[in-house]
């Protein structure tokens, strides 16, 4: 069984199309990088629709991982392995990107997150937009710039690559 068809068996009991694609671009491990490619290929929805949907998905978690993040990790960071693991991500985070953020501030982020390879998505974002000390609304936009210019490459793709192999 793919990854997909993992996915896909977990939301079976939803019987909305739609709403599956918008859930599955709410998760972190999927994001809009699987569900605009499912919506298109697997359920047949035209692609604005599926941009659409994965969009709104996509950016679901990004304002509680903004409001929450800080506060949630300081609370965890009261145990061992919560600590452990707080300090890797953020440590990791800030080491592969301090030199970007710096220079390009939100456009940066926008990029980093509007580049469609793994871990580079809006859930990395928040994550990035916290550790940098981003204020709230300059990370979201930024990351609702970058969550569309994904979208955007992810459509033409999958659109582009379903009319070569289809």
């Amino acid at each position: 069984m793919t990854f997909e068809e993992t996915l896909l068996n977990i939301f079976g009991f939803i019987p909305s199309k739609e709403l599956i694609i918008v859930l599955l671009a709410a998760l972190p491990v999927s994001e809009l990088r699987l569900s605009i490619p499912i919506a298109i290929i697997k359920f047949n929805i035209d692609p604005i629709t599926a941009f659409a949907l994965s969009v709104i998905g996509n950016m679901m978690p990004v304002v509680p991982l903004l409001l929450f993040l800080e506060p949630v990790s300081n609370f965890l960071r009261r145990w061992k392995i919560g600590d452990m693991f707080f300090t890797w991500l953020f440590n990791r985070t800030y080491h592969k990107h301090n030199e970007k953020f710096e220079k390009y501030g939100s456009m940066g982020l926008a990029i980093f997150v509007g580049v469609p390879l793994p871990v580079t998505g809006a859930w990395t974002g928040c994550a990035a937009a916290f550790v940098f000390g981003f204020k709230f609304k300059n990370a979201f936009l930024a990351i609702l710039a970058g969550v569309i210019i994904a979208g955007i490459i992810i459509t033409a793709l999958t659109v582009t690559g379903a009319k070569i192999f289809i």
